[in-house]
């Protein structure tokens, strides 16, 4: 007699299917179209998966990270000025996100933009 523990073909949590490497196909689209933008020189240094601590370890804890799912420059009126871009491609908020978002603005002054 076989018994099957669990679900072999069970879904993600949030029902993203992963694609090209991404947690997402939403993920693996904006990577796409970001490349795009990089390649005609509208965006510059483009990173993913970019860690940013949030909570620093303390006695008897780790420490708390969010990672972005992308980061670039970008310029303001032209490349002699330049605006960094923390970019999360988000198709479900949780909790655990929404704090996370609001200590990155708290702590790096950093506002994440969601696609």
């Amino acid at each position: 007699m076989t018994v099957i523990v669990g679900n072999p073909r069970k879904r993600n949590k949030y029902r993203n299917k992963p694609t090209g490497g991404f947690a997402s196909k939403k993920e693996a689209a904006r990577y796409a179209e970001l490349l795009l933008l990089q390649s005609a020189g509208e965006i510059r240094n483009l990173r993913t998966q970019v860690r940013y601590e949030i909570i620093p370890k303390q006695d008897g804890e780790r420490a708390a990270h969010y990672v972005a799912d992308f980061v670039y420059d970008t310029p303001i009126g032209g490349w002699d000025v330049q605006m960094t871009v923390v970019e999360d491609a988000k198709g479900f908020r949780t909790a655990d996100y929404v704090l996370k978002r609001k200590l990155m603005l708290h702590v790096h002054c950093i506002r994440i933009q969601e696609v």
